[in-house]
């Protein structure tokens, strides 16, 4: 089990934001998957009727390890939920707690197709059907809890019912490597798995020990996909990106370099007013599904197939 350092000081920095319903899904969502869950833990909500309005207001309120760059923070909050989002973040400076154990306590497990995303306390509760996923609670960071990751997974489990199982499964990003731990538990074969932070990469490596996926998924510290690692097993017919709209757009044109013939992207972390942008980086790759989640989209992209691949899986199905 990875030990994770939970916030804990003299003081904590928080920032709150008081919004509607989606704005401050959207806010939470994006916090949660932009940082470790040591670095923040995030709380979302419903404060019932505003004054006045008639209309639900929601708080969301993200508690800091270290002091944060407000300015960055406001922007990130704007990303997500409007420049009104980012005007309104306030901050402020409390007395310390293990604020990322209070906030995680009351995690639920989560299914998502036939996966179910749980924690220790939740093993036994797992129906027989279904492909179980422990994700320590300290690490909620990605834990399927969020629209993207959620998202994500059933797409797997859509892919994972088609007529041909991909045999080269790339997961850029991969987080706690719940994503690639799917990828090798449902379809049985070998993942490779990358994150830029090396924390990460240690904590998925062991995630990935103990859902009995440490045999198939290889995980590795790299920045993109131009690793020798990546390149060496290319060209994979499954990969997974759920990053955010500007590094899927850097990353466009090298994912799809390393997309074999017939092979489909699976890709997240996009607001659904985003969707048309990611979709002009990855042309000329067609749509086959799209997941809205809230506020969140996960595409499903597919590369065309030659006639001569199509050919020679009819001599040899």
């Amino acid at each position: 089990m990875s030990s994770v350092t939970s916030i804990a000081a003299a003081e904590t920095r928080l920032a709150i934001l008081e919004t509607g319903e989606l704005a401050a899904r959207r806010v939470a969502d994006l916090f949660a998957e932009s940082f470790a869950a040591d670095e923040v833990a995030v709380s979302l909500v419903d404060n019932g009727e505003g004054p006045n309005t008639g209309q639900r207001i929601w708080r969301v309120t993200i508690h800091f390890a270290a002091p944060p760059d407000e300015a960055a923070m406001r922007e990130l909050a704007a990303a997500a939920g409007g420049d009104n989002a980012g005007q309104a973040l306030r901050f402020e400076t409390i007395a310390a707690k293990d604020w990322v154990g209070e906030s995680l306590a009351g995690l639920k497990p989560v299914t998502a197709g036939r996966f179910v995303i749980h924690g220790a306390h939740d093993r036994d509760s797992v129906p027989s059907n279904h492909i179980g996923i422990e994700i320590e609670a300290a690490l909620a960071f990605g834990t399927g809890h969020h629209g993207t990751t959620r998202g994500c997974l059933l797409a797997l489990d859509h892919i994972g019912k088609g007529a041909h199982t991909p045999r080269r499964i790339l997961d850029v990003g991969t987080g706690t490597g719940i994503l690639a731990i799917a990828g090798a538990r449902a379809l049985r074969q070998n993942v490779i798995a990358t994150d830029i932070d090396i924390g990460s990469v240690r904590v998925a490596r062991e995630n990935a020990r103990l859902n009995r996926a440490g045999d198939r998924v290889k995980f590795f510290h790299a920045n993109g996909i131009t690793a020798p690692e990546i390149r060496a097993r290319a060209p994979f017919d499954l990969v997974f990106a759920n990053i955010l709209l500007g590094p899927l757009q850097r990353l466009a044109a090298p994912i799809r370099s390393v997309l074999a013939p017939g092979g489909r992207i699976v890709l997240s972390g996009i607001l659904h007013a985003q969707a048309n942008a990611v979709l002009a980086a990855y042309r000329p790759l067609t749509l086959e599904r799209r997941f809205e989640l809230e506020g969140w989209t996960t595409l499903v992209l597919r590369r065309g197939v030659r006639r001569s691949v199509i050919a020679r899986r009819r001599d040899h199905p």
